[in-house]
């Protein structure tokens, strides 16, 4: 029957499967109806778990303390990237499985009852299966206990439908069991490692496994609106916390009870949902109970003096008024948070603004006064843990008013952590004070506009979930292109960065070979020159092309011996044209290479009307092939285009190059000693090399705060990758462009001397840790005992 098929969902392949045969057609058409709002309700919690995964396997590889651990993270990282479309049909698949099977579980199950199989080939359990099964049946089982009530109504109208018992746990089609084994089957494509498929779980549970509620409610409605048990309720569980009278602090011990529920939830601060969403907390009423005991100790008043408290049309009233009026306002005044108390005092005014001198007065109820403060709290909190001189302060005092509207007028901005409002605070003023240093550089006007845009058009319309969400969507979808930007800048300076270190790992070696070579057959004049000044880096080209173990090495190094007098020369004329090519492919234009080679060989015959430079003459070319390459290593001028040509082809090898080949002639050992002075002394203060020792065992990503001494300006940058064999260190900004060039050597110096200070890692958001240090500072203070601070 193909009327009930709805061709706009690819992924219903349940659809005209064995449950078409094998039930009713009312019921087969209630299972594609709820399969259809499976398909619309789970599309975006599916991307929001997949975009925070992938952001979650950046910041680990970040964090990685090796090479290989890091590779993994990016390649994982890459294959989500690649293949999140492909998961999420491979997911609705199998929940379409799920469905045409529904009902066959119990058989099944009954079947090792039997006797025709008593015994089983016994095997080894792999670890690493056994703490996926585990972790799946955690998952199911968290979310059972989370959406128990709805899920009871499910399993018995799902029932109902193909006259089985009630459908409870792995056998309920579109339960938590049945969404963590379709997650990980659809993960099998990505081919992740253990750890990454652990942590797709996690975020699983915590983006989609959590949010099922609403999902599970449709259902209900829809199969209920059907005539499928319209009776059924299910039996709530009963509210421990209500709302209290805190006329009194009689209720202390009451109110000291749920105090401890925001302040024991240490991986969410204030926020219980995000420990454990089943746990119907109420958020609010917690900490308005700590809050109140907080005035009971220090003898403060709990409300107003009096009056009619004015009901949230007026108060919404009131606020926009004082938004409007701030709007107008361009003192320095108008730029600052606004505490509790100044807060309520210009509400009160605003209340009462017009009326009469007898009339009577309206004040703010005592749920009205609490939610004031304690926004106004969170908001002087969370400019404490913003970076001094950035322009995140100023957004913060925007945002003030549209976010203490939102949440007056939903209670939900304290109940849930995903709230619209709560993730464009955070982003926001995370946004402001990661990436805007306070300057008015070019790079940072793009962000800088959007950033005021979104909070002006926040304070211009009514607040709403509607109008924060998509404001979130629309400084996510810029903060992306910016991360990414930055992601492979960052890229593409550390890969530079290994290449330099390649390739000075194959001079060293280079410089090693010729170094053992000297010492046995010492050339003098034109020869020495030649070897020195060009054919090392000959090598070193080579053997980072190729490798050492190669043809094409072994080859350049028998022509080594070849000049050098250790192998005989069986054919002249091929070992000049080796030379010439050799010298070609470091940059040293044809004719250059062409009189270099006639002149060191000794041609038998060379066209008489070309005159071949002196010994002298072609030395001095050499030297001056080297002095330009130089200079354009060292970002100066060159003095021709085809010294720059050299340079940039060749000329970086030179400087390290010859510092092996130097200690076997005494006639140019000054550049090398120069240049390895400063690595061979070791800092000679113990703290020195303790702060070097901690900088080497730092992760890559680890931030560091450089202070000017002349104006004491703040910038921050990034330890993107350092060299354990050179002490070289990579720092970037947060943008991923290059930044202060030095060894760890020189990094131990200036975070000696203060200069430069490591940032700590913070686990936590902005927000998290705003939302840990109010409910921090609204516990009692209890010194003897040190009670319960989580």
């Amino acid at each position: 029957m193909d009327v009930g098929h709805d061709r706009r969902h690819p992924f219903a392949s349940h659809q005209g499967g064995r449950g078409g045969a094998r039930w009713p057609a009312r019921a087969q058409r209630l299972f594609e109806t709820s399969y259809t709002l499976c398909v619309e309700g789970l599309q975006e919690p599916l991307r929001r778990c997949l975009g925070e995964f992938e952001k979650q396997l950046f910041a680990l590889a970040e964090r990685a303390h090796n090479a290989g651990v890091q590779q993994d993270c990016f390649a994982s990282r890459q294959r989500v990237l690649q293949d999140r479309a492909a998961f999420a049909q491979r997911f609705m698949e199998q929940l379409g499985a799920a469905l045409d099977q529904v009902g066959e579980s119990a058989p099944a199950a009954a079947e090792p009852a039997g006797h025709e199989k008593p015994w089983q080939a016994l095997e080894l359990v792999d670890p690493g299966e056994q703490e996926v099964a585990m972790t799946l049946e955690q998952l199911g089982a968290r979310g059972e206990v989370r959406h128990s009530n709805v899920l009871y109504e499910l399993g018995y109208r799902l029932a109902v439908l193909i006259g089985e018992p009630p459908l409870e746990g792995p056998a309920l089609p579109l339960g938590p069991h049945a969404m963590a084994r379709a997650c990980h089957a659809a993960s099998g494509g990505f081919e992740l490692p253990l750890k990454h498929q652990l942590l797709l779980l996690q975020h699983f549970d915590q983006w989609v496994i959590q949010a099922l509620a609403p999902l599970y409610d449709n259902i209900n409605a829809q199969l209920k609106a059907d005539g499928i048990l319209p009776q059924l309720r299910s039996i709530p569980i009963p509210r421990h916390i209500g709302k209290r009278s805190r006329t009194s602090s009689a209720s202390g011990d009451a109110a000291g009870e749920t105090a401890t529920a925001p302040a024991s939830a240490s991986a969410t601060p204030v926020h219980p949902s995000g420990g454990t969403p089943g746990a119907p907390i109420e958020v609010l009423e917690s900490l308005r109970d700590l809050l109140a005991q907080q005035r009971a100790v220090q003898g403060g008043l709990s409300g107003g003096s009096g009056g009619r408290a004015a009901s949230e049309d007026e108060l919404q009233s009131a606020l926009g008024a004082l938004q409007q009026h701030l709007a107008q306002v361009t003192d320095q005044a108008s730029r600052e948070l606004r505490s509790a108390a100044r807060l309520r005092e210009e509400l009160v005014a605003q209340l009462n603004f017009g009326k009469p001198a007898g009339a009577p007065r309206t004040q703010l109820s005592d749920e009205q006064g609490d939610t004031v403060e304690l926004v106004a709290r969170l908001f002087e909190q969370l400019g404490h843990q913003l970076q001094q001189g950035g322009n995140a302060s100023h957004l913060l005092t925007d945002l003030q008013l549209p976010v203490l509207r939102m949440a007056v007028a939903d209670h939900g901005f304290f109940e849930k952590r995903e709230h619209p409002a709560r993730r464009l605070l955070d982003t926001v003023t995370a946004a402001a004070n990661d990436w805007l240093d306070g300057s008015d550089d070019e790079s940072n006007r793009p962000l800088a506009s959007k950033l005021e845009q979104l909070v002006s058009r926040a304070n211009q319309e009514p607040p709403s979930a509607g109008l924060y969400t998509t404001l979130l969507a629309d400084i996510e979808h810029h903060l992306a292109l910016l991360t990414r930007k930055a992601q492979a800048a960052e890229r593409r300076h550390v890969e530079a960065a290994q290449g330099r270190e390649r390739l000075d790992q194959a001079r060293r070696r280079a410089s090693e070979l010729m170094a053992e070579r000297f010492a046995q057959s010492p050339p003098r004049g034109l020869l020495r020159a030649l070897l020195d000044r060009a054919w090392s880096d000959v090598l070193a080209l080579t053997l980072l092309r190729h490798g050492e173990q190669s043809d094409a090495f072994r080859e350049q190094l028998k022509i080594t011996d070849q000049l050098l007098g250790r192998l005989p020369v069986n054919d002249r004329l091929h070992l000049q044209t080796e030379v010439e090519s050799g010298l070609q492919q470091i940059g040293m234009h044809a004719e250059e290479a062409v009189q270099v080679a006639q002149r060191l060989l000794g041609a038998g015959t060379p066209d008489p009307s070309t005159e071949l430079p002196s010994a002298t003459d072609l030395a001095l070319r050499l030297k001056q092939h080297q002095r330009l390459g130089e200079q354009q290593s060292s970002h100066e001028p060159a003095a021709s285009p085809a010294a720059a040509v050299v340079a940039a082809a060749a000329s970086p090898a030179r400087r390290s190059a010859t510092a092996p080949a130097a200690r076997g002639d005494a006639a140019t050992p000054q550049a090398p000693v120069a240049a390895a002075a400063p690595q061979q002394d070791a800092p000679p203060d113990p703290r020195l090399r303790r702060i070097e020792q901690h900088l080497k065992e730092l992760p890559f990503g680890s931030w560091f705060e450089f202070i000017d001494p002349a104006s004491g300006q703040i910038s921050r940058r990034k330890l993107a990758w350092y060299s354990p064999m050179s002490g070289r260190c990579l720092l970037v900004s947060r943008r991923g462009q290059r930044g202060e060039e030095m060894s760890l050597t020189q990094l131990a110096h200036e975070v000696a001397s203060g200069r430069v200070c490591e940032v700590p890692a913070q686990p936590d958001s902005l927000l998290d840790r705003a939302w840990r240090s109010l409910t921090g500072s609204l516990q009692p203070r209890r010194p003897p005992s040190g009670s319960a601070r989580a």
